[in-house]
């Protein structure tokens, strides 16, 4: 009797190192296959916020875009441009991972297309959606310059208006200061916690009109070169997509900030 608890302690002692090394075994297969798949993610970014016409594609480790300004043509440019990019890169459109777009704000017809278009391919090829900011954007592109500075992103809405948000990096992340609004220029604010910021963007044309700024430092750099990119949303779309913050194709809508805009289902038009 002795020598059979000695030896079903001993059989489940090995059972038990069996298990460990099993479940280690396991946590180690997931890492690897979570760390290959981010490595190999496929996502196409679109933006048509803006004057600018951008289509980028993130193939694993590799970016590839194409960048065009060239006002009221998107609805000519962005399929062609899609067709070319994935062509370049050898894959079709089933070979993705999910489709990212510039959802606003922006111009009213600019961000349609872009919504459009990414809910067609997203449906044809039955693939998620990202929805991305397209203010966000502009910051991850002045990211490097503002040198740790709040981002104060703005672009033209016409109407004398402006479409703005405060945004900083926290460990790479985006925390917004202020949220994504529509104002007056001179309704443009920094909290007070903030004495020098950077200006990006479009909206800047209206500059002298933000005087509730008059006491921040603000370092303008050529803001209206800085345009919303789908480059710049892949970086934005890939940390969601991981986070799996996605969308079915039918259910993302366009962000115009606006209310009095409204966006009706395919099956409503």
């Amino acid at each position: 009797m002795l020598f059979y608890r000695v030896g079903a302690k001993n059989t489940f002692n090995s059972i038990s190192g069996l298990c460990i090394l099993f479940v280690e075994s396991l946590e180690w297969l997931v890492k690897y296959c979570c760390a290959e798949y981010t490595l190999m993610s496929r996502i196409l970014a679109l933006d048509t916020s803006t004057d600018a016409c951008s289509v980028a594609l993130l193939n694993g480790d590799e970016l590839t875009q194409e960048f065009r300004i060239e006002p009221r043509r998107h609805t000519h440019l962005l399929l062609p441009m899609v067709q070319s990019i994935l062509a370049s890169s050898s894959l079709r459109l089933e070979d993705l991972d999910a489709i990212a777009f510039g959802r606003g704000p922006g111009s009213f017809a600019g961000i349609r297309i872009a919504t459009g278009v990414a809910q067609g391919l997203g449906l044809a090829a039955d693939l998620p959606l990202i929805p991305v900011s397209t203010l966000a954007a502009m910051a991850i592109t002045a990211q490097s310059a503002a040198q740790g500075l709040p981002i104060l992103t703005a672009l033209d809405a016409r109407m004398d208006e402006v479409y703005w948000a405060l945004i900083r990096f926290d460990e790479g992340k985006i925390v917004y200061e202020v949220e994504e609004r529509v104002s007056a220029p001179s309704d443009v604010y920094v909290p007070d916690s903030f004495s020098q910021v950077m200006g990006v963007g479009s909206g800047w044309v209206y500059a002298q009109a933000m005087e509730s700024l008059s006491n921040v430092k603000l370092v303008l750099n050529q803001p209206e070169s800085i345009y919303p990119t789908a480059a710049a949303m892949l970086t934005l779309a890939k940390a969601l997509f991981l986070e799996g913050q996605v969308s079915l194709a039918d259910e993302v809508r366009p962000v115009y900030l606006r209310d009095d805009v409204a966006w009706k289902k395919k099956d409503q038009q």
